[in-house]
């Protein structure tokens, strides 16, 4: 061993990174060890390396993502490392801020298991679907009844028909009353049949089929099944909460670890589904009960809107229309000023105290 380089050992010591860690960074390229014994494998590593190692370390400590350290090691101006440096920690404030919201949200969600009165509650509501600016067809479905709110959104050569097959084996929903109980089982059922239904319509194939979003009112709660890239938000006391998880392999990256927000937003297929209603195989829906409060406005849409409109435009424009006919028409012209690159459909539903 030479003057001036320590064992992988002595090394982990002194910049805080287990021998593991460093192991990692070699292999991934982060910071390679000065020295490799041809006969042992054994790592040594050059004193100088420490400062680079403590600062590997430290933005470790930060939560930095590996990929965005590579990044800024490859930087030889430290003014421009720091302004990253400054960057993430301001979108990592930004995200710890909205989880915040958040966990008061589920808090308040989970700890609300019976109505604090016994007012009658019910569903204002309205839906609205445009073709946008670019598309030549529309191919959304939107659907707002006084028990079944539902978005559709159709890809392939027969989008148009099948998302309008799977909010149509929806309606029956519509005219019965909802039990309590059983709601998510009965959903689970509804959405087999709309399956069906784009299989009916498709060509048998993945590359044809709809996303699928829908809210079903039981009186005092809102039973989810969402399947897609479609969502639903729930504005409430003044915050914006997203209750559906896109099912695409963009978000799967996300999720993972493999892919920054920045990245995300430059992927060149952002809206690459994992689960759809097809003529194939359409993956397992996503299921859950929500309570509703007086107040509460809930909004379907599809992706028309989430990826032209930033989430804080959602928030305020929901915030300030006064009805859910205003709501819907300001967000669709929201997209499309926007510039309307895709079809566009909202359905906004407010929960209020039925009439006496």
């Amino acid at each position: 061993m030479g003057t001036g380089t320590l064992t992988i050992g002595a090394f982990a010591r002194a910049c805080r990174l287990s021998p593991k860690a460093l192991r990692l960074y070699d292999e991934l390229g982060l910071l390679r060890p000065a020295r490799v014994d041809p006969d042992t494998g054994y790592r040594h590593y050059a004193v100088e390396q420490l400062e680079q190692a403590r600062l590997v370390a430290w933005l470790r400590r930060l939560g930095m993502p590996l990929a965005r350290i590579r990044e800024i090691r490859a930087l030889d101006d430290p003014a421009a490392a720091a302004r990253e440096i400054r960057a993430y920690w301001a979108r990592v404030e930004a995200e710890t801020a909205a989880r915040r919201d958040l966990a008061a949200f589920l808090v308040d969600h989970l700890s609300d298991t019976a109505r604090r009165d016994t007012a009658m509650l019910e569903l204002r509501y309205c839906a609205h679907s445009d073709r946008g600016l670019v598309r030549p067809a529309n191919q959304d479905t939107a659907y707002a009844g006084a028990r079944l709110l539902a978005v559709a959104d159709g890809f392939g050569t027969g989008g148009g028909p099948a998302s309008s097959a799977a909010v149509e084996a929806l309606k029956f929903l519509d005219t019965e009353e909802a039990p309590a109980g059983g709601v998510l089982d009965l959903l689970e059922d509804a959405v087999r049949g709309a399956g069906d239904a784009v299989r009916d319509v498709s060509d048998g194939t993945d590359e044809t089929g709809t996303t699928l979003t829908a809210l079903l009112w039981t009186g005092s709660r809102l039973a989810l099944v969402h399947i897609g890239d479609s969502r639903a938000y729930l504005l409430r006391d003044g915050g914006l909460f997203r209750i559906t998880h896109d099912h695409t392999v963009v978000q799967s990256l996300l999720d993972e670890g493999r892919l920054t927000p920045e990245e995300a937003l430059s992927h060149p297929r952002p809206a690459l589904l994992l689960k759809a209603l097809s003529g194939g195989s359409h993956g397992t829906p996503d299921l859950r009960l929500h309570d509703a409060h007086p107040g509460d406005r809930y909004l379907l849409c599809s992706d028309g809107l989430s990826t032209v409109v930033p989430d804080d435009d959602i928030r305020a424009l929901l915030g300030t229309a006064p009805a859910p006919d205003a709501a819907v028409h300001a967000l669709v012209s929201a997209a499309n000023g926007a510039g309307g690159p895709d079809n566009v459909s909202c359905v906004v539903a407010d929960v209020v105290e039925a009439a006496p």
